[in-house]
């Protein structure tokens, strides 16, 4: 039997990352350094969220090199009781929606997207019964 257990990105800046990942209801859980051959090579930030745990783990690579994000990756999906509160509190942050709200459908979600410090797409959902 198999579950899912985390997604990983590789980020470029800790600090950013965890501040906008936990504006957006993250936990930082742990972190975990990458040491191959004596030398720090990564450091791996694990988040959890709601009453999941570890389910985001974040990668910074020492070498300080940089990454494209390909044209493969979609986005991590959150949900929130209440999108506009939600996006009222990550805008206290400083952290805005790349549009409006809006439905894909009629009668469907609403949801929007905001980007984390390297760009990737972060969609917000609000909970269904809203």
């Amino acid at each position: 039997m198999a579950e899912f257990l985390h997604t990983m990105v590789r980020i470029t800046d800790p600090a950013k990352s965890r501040a906008f990942y936990e504006a957006l209801g993250f936990r930082f859980e742990r972190d975990m350094d990458i040491v191959r051959n004596g030398e720090l090579e990564a450091t791996n930030y694990f988040f959890g969220i709601g009453g999941q745990e570890a389910v985001l783990e974040l990668t910074f690579n020492h070498d300080e090199r940089m990454y494209e994000l390909g044209t493969g990756y979609g986005h991590i999906a959150v949900g929130v009781d209440d999108l506009a509160a939600a996006l009222g509190e990550l805008a206290a942050q400083g952290i805005e929606p790349e549009r409006e709200p809006y439905r894909v459908r009629e009668g469907g979600s609403l949801i929007c997207f905001v980007q984390d410090p390297d760009g990737y797409r972060i969609e917000v959902i609000e909970k269904p019964g809203k």
